[in-house]
């Protein structure tokens, strides 16, 4: 009796110590994964702010060419107009000119 009693509290003891290894196995794997959590938080974060670095920077570049853009038309449209007002002096002083002819030949 005594030698099943012994083997019934064996096998006791054994099961509590399975069951405590159990439950530390899961406790480490808990703990694993919410620093795998944090770490991947954290990595996200960085990215995220790179990303927003990246697109603050080409929003800029953007603007910087419409900036550009819109100068460049503005000197084409005064280009244009310093050309028009070029001809029409030019067909003035033929008008006046009295050695050019009406169809701006030299006489």
């Amino acid at each position: 009796m005594t030698t099943l009693l012994i083997i019934v509290v064996a096998l006791v003891v054994l099961a509590v110590v399975l069951v405590l290894a159990v439950q530390s196995g899961r406790k480490r794997k808990v703990e694993q994964r919410r620093t795998q959590a944090v770490e991947h938080r954290t990595e996200a974060q960085s990215v995220g702010l790179e990303a927003e670095r990246q697109a603050a920077e080409a929003e800029e570049r953007a603007a910087g060419a419409r900036r550009e853009a819109a100068v460049a038309a503005q000197q084409r449209l005064e280009a244009e107009q310093q050309g028009a007002r070029a001809a029409e002096l030019h067909g003035r002083a033929d008008e006046l000119d009295p050695d050019v002819d009406v169809e701006g030949r030299q006489a």
